[in-house]
């Protein structure tokens, strides 16, 4: 129930909940229970990606999709935190991860509501391309709308501190460092969505790059589509 009312506060109530960031207001708790809400969330949908496959691949993809957005957050916090310093900010470490795992709380809410979606593209066509295609367009989707409203909490946040232009070089920056390192932590802990050919796999080869695969599959998918 606490998991659902800090989503209810961040989606209803931001300005507010952004508000007692920036007064440093419980920020313990409410870390705690945004981490609890988003590994709920990333988990079910990362049982909708692995139910290409198998449950077994369910199961893995259920568990390393909150791994892959914590951990990308845990590893680009530090850069956001530092140059935002840098950049004018006086915000402190503490508020810098409470405004982060605000953003990963909105994107895994927003990976929920595509939950049905993704399913009803599963049971509605059997290319592997297509579905693996589909997926990322969600993760952009979905990325990009959390970078936004981490915007916004680091505008609330700030209060004056620096300047409009200053944060929006910082975010853009690391919006694309979070970006690559998000992909390549995601080609890291592969599959997510199992080939219906292949056996099971907890993890695959390191081989090629995320782009790569991207590019390939799109070509594969455009392919088919002109044969037909």
């Amino acid at each position: 129930m606490k998991s659902l009312s800090i989503i209810e506060t961040i989606l209803r109530n931001r300005f507010p909940f952004f508000v007692e960031i920036r007064d440093s207001v419980d920020l313990p708790r409410k870390m705690r229970q945004m981490i609890v809400a988003s590994l709920a969330c990333l988990f079910v949908y990362g049982a909708v990606l692995g139910s290409t496959h198998s449950v077994l691949q369910a199961l893995s993809s259920a568990v390393k999709l909150p791994v892959l957005f914590l951990a990308t957050t845990a590893i680009c916090a530090p850069t956001l935190y530092f140059f935002s310093v840098l950049f004018g900010s006086n915000q402190t470490l503490s508020q810098s991860a409470c405004l982060l795992l605000t953003a990963v709380t909105v994107s895994a809410v927003l990976l929920l509501a595509f939950a049905p979606v993704s399913l009803f593209f599963l049971l509605a066509t059997s290319n592997y391309q297509f579905f693996k295609l589909l997926n990322v367009a969600i993760f952009a989707v979905v990325g990009l709308r959390g970078a936004r409203f981490l915007g916004q909490g680091m505008a609330i946040v700030a209060d004056n501190q620096e300047s409009a232009a200053s944060r929006r070089t910082v975010m853009r920056l690391w919006i694309v460092l979070y970006g690559l390192v998000g992909s390549q932590m995601a080609w890291t802990l592969r599959p997510f969505v199992g080939a219906p050919s292949l056996p099971f796999e907890l993890f695959r080869n390191l081989g090629g790059t995320f782009f790569a695969n991207v590019i390939g599959s799109l070509g594969e998918v455009l392919g088919f589509w002109m044969v037909r």
